[in-house]
């Protein structure tokens, strides 16, 4: 979990426009819509819960990232949440639900070269510096990298596994039979 992309535009191609594409500004204000946008098109593109709240959480780290380390807390700054649904290309799915979820989130802040971008030894107990950690434990793949001139781009995917999914089905059809 959480490697590196050979080729992150391979699935949804990098030519494709995304299905979603989101603006905000820079302002912590706006990390709960960006969150709830999230979290409900991955429901909707056939996520379980759980799922779902993970894919939100790694874009919640992915952004307080960006207004906290890349644009010095200014609140006033760029940044771009773009969504992808992924089909074929091995990851599952069906014509209804993708096999996987494509983000990309980008910004104008400083650059900064994408080896150094790492979180902090878990062992060293103080509260913050495990958004990257939760990121890469969150997603099946992530890339960080320089956008052109200015800037930074971080492309996460995180594909849908069956077998969750047909627990989660089971046990709401189990519910709504009473059992």
């Amino acid at each position: 979990m959480g490697e590196k992309l050979e080729n992150p535009g391979a699935c949804a191609s990098a030519v494709d426009p995304p299905q979603i594409r989101l603006q905000l500004m820079s302002n912590p204000l706006y990390l709960s819509g960006a969150r709830e946008l999230v979290s409900a098109v991955a429901k909707r593109l056939g996520f379980v819960d759980e799922a779902c709240g993970k894919i939100a959480l790694a874009v919640d780290e992915a952004l307080c990232n960006v207004i906290r380390h890349g644009y010095g807390r200014d609140p006033n700054r760029p940044i771009w949440v773009s969504i992808w649904p992924v089909h074929g290309c091995g990851c599952g799915g069906s014509d209804v639900h993708p096999g996987a979820l494509k983000i990309v989130i980008e910004d104008e802040a400083r650059q900064v070269d994408p080896a150094v971008i790492r979180s902090r030894d878990l062992e060293e107990i103080r509260p913050g510096g495990l958004g990257v950690h939760i990121i890469r434990a969150v997603m099946d793949e992530v890339k960080y990298e320089k956008r052109g001139p200015i800037g930074m781009r971080l492309t996460m995917i995180k594909r849908r596994h069956e077998e969750a999914e047909d627990d989660q089905a089971d046990g709401a059809r189990k519910e709504s039979e009473g059992g």
